[in-house]
């Protein structure tokens, strides 16, 4: 006779020995008088007792069993549960990030338009001097807003390097601290958009020789500016991390 416990979690087969199986009630009592008399040193086993010894016995595994299942459920529970709480962390760090960048963005307007008019200088960092370039001015912008906005910029690389971090978007995408870049790799910070075809742009001119701003609406933008386009782009996300 072979005897299934079935669990929510662990299913086990409690088998007796071979002559059990037999279904001849003397020869189980035979045997298991051989095995107590072998364990205990009692040469007799009556029957009532035999049957509450098989009873205990198979009660003692369904118990033995059953805890084994309730460890294993609880575990299962512990890890789902730490799984959750990571994911839910994690879902919590990049909703964050995501907020921190729109108010990085909102930032940027007034941030750039303070440097209009910063005289300009071919590899200068204001820091050190007062004038700047067009790869200076846009790192300067992207960092302080990322610092008000809680994030934090990669840091200053020169306008190769900075445009290899760039994702191209279209013109109807646009958001503040996007960069229109012509075909020769100069480029212009986008720091307010009205909307696809209202908005302003800066950047460091070397034939004015300093930092000016203009609109989309303006005439040098369609006549110049779009006609050696390239296109448009955006920081990818890496470029700025959480300050927390």
């Amino acid at each position: 006779m072979s005897t299934i416990i079935n669990l929510p979690v662990l299913c086990v087969s409690i088998s007796l020995p071979k002559r059990l199986k037999s279904g001849k009630k003397g020869a189980e009592i035979e045997e298991w008088n051989r095995l107590i008399e072998n364990r205990t040193g009692k040469a007799h086993l009556p029957e009532t007792d035999f049957a509450n010894f098989v009873s205990k016995r198979r009660l003692t595994m369904k118990k033995i069993i059953q805890g084994i299942s309730l460890t294993i459920f609880s575990m299962i529970m512990c890890v789902s549960f730490f799984i959750c709480m990571a994911h839910a962390g994690n879902s919590a760090e990049i909703v964050s990030v995501q907020n921190k960048k729109g108010i990085l963005e909102n930032k940027i307007s007034d941030i750039a338009e303070k440097y209009i008019g910063i005289p300009y200088g071919f590899g200068k960092d204001l820091k050190k001097s007062r004038a700047l370039d067009n790869s200076h001015l846009f790192c300067l912008i992207y960092h302080e807003a990322a610092k008000q906005a809680g994030l934090r910029f990669k840091g200053y690389m020169p306008m190769k390097r900075l445009l290899r971090n760039t994702v191209e978007v279209q013109r109807d995408e646009l958001k503040n601290g996007d960069l229109i870049v012509l075909n020769d790799g100069h480029a212009a910070l986008i720091y307010k958009v009205g909307n696809h075809d209202n908005f302003h742009m800066i950047y460091a001119s070397s034939k004015r020789r300093q930092v000016i701003s203009f609109n989309s609406q303006n005439v040098v933008f369609e006549v110049y500016w779009l006609k050696n386009l390239k296109g448009f782009f955006r920081l990818t996300e890496n470029m700025f991390v959480s300050d927390d």
